[in-house]
């Protein structure tokens, strides 16, 4: 029996689709300062690994401006609102690999080669690997997002540290402690290629999402202000699934 079709609000986006966000995004209007899609990418996978369900009411504000500010007047509606559809394409079907399978496909772009610095403008990622420097805008996305919702970064759990720091390693080092962690993680789990790079990076946030997900669900049980989750509404993980298929089995 082949297996079934997702609706179409629910499947991932194709690549046409990734560019015409990406464009969307760029053509927010100024003085806001969008993502772009693949720092968006790493930006929604911190929010769905947090040790607590985050409303989108809460998250996508600083998609469209890294500040939050909300549109200006005279904003064209109706492609904020296409954007905004797509990115919750996004989130549900990462939010779902990660909950189903353990596993995703980040947006990656292999890096261009950079145009020569002036003499007197240092390359601010200097110093970092060849593999890191395409993951960095990735990670860039996830560190925003632990920015904006700090209850990952202050568990007392040396995993989950230990995770952040095999997701952070991909971002310039500013410290002299960072670069000891770096130092670190490139003698005893080092990255040979992208694609090992790739791979480590997506096993890191998927062991993020198993040592946070009976928290993240704990909160959100014992929350009283929150209406009851009906067995045919949309389960509360963002899965695009009913509660009854997903969380509410069994």
């Amino acid at each position: 029996m082949p297996a079934p079709t997702l609706p179409a609000a629910s499947r991932d986006l194709s690549d046409a689709e990734f560019r015409d966000l990406d464009d969307l995004l760029a053509a927010t209007p100024e003085p806001l300062t969008p993502m772009d899609a693949v720092m968006l990418d790493g930006y929604l996978c911190g929010v769905i690994v947090q040790p607590e369900l985050i409303a989108p009411d809460r998250w996508l504000p600083p998609v469209f401006d890294i500040d939050s500010r909300p549109l200006p007047g005279g904003a064209d509606a109706a492609a904020h609102e296409r954007a905004r559809s797509l990115v919750l394409r996004r989130h549900a079907a990462l939010n779902r690999a990660l909950h189903e399978d353990g596993w995703f496909e980040p947006l990656i772009l292999e890096e261009e080669e950079a145009p020569e610095e002036a003499a007197d403008e240092p390359d601010p990622l200097a110093g970092m690997s060849a593999v890191s420097r395409p993951l960095m805008p990735w990670a860039a996305g996830f560190q925003v997002a632990c920015a904006n919702f700090p209850a990952l970064l202050e568990m007392p759990d040396d995993a989950v540290m230990s995770a952040l720091a095999r997701l952070f390693r991909h971002l310039p080092a500013e410290t002299d402690e960072e670069r000891e962690v770096v130092a670190t993680l490139d003698s005893e789990l080092p990255l040979a290629t992208l694609d090992e790079a790739i791979e480590e990076l997506v096993v890191a946030v998927a062991d993020l999402a198993d040592l946070t997900r009976d928290a993240r669900y704990r909160v959100d049980t014992v929350r009283r202000d929150a209406p009851k989750v009906g067995r045919n509404d949309p389960c509360p993980c963002g899965s695009g699934r009913k509660f009854k298929q997903c969380h509410g089995a069994g």
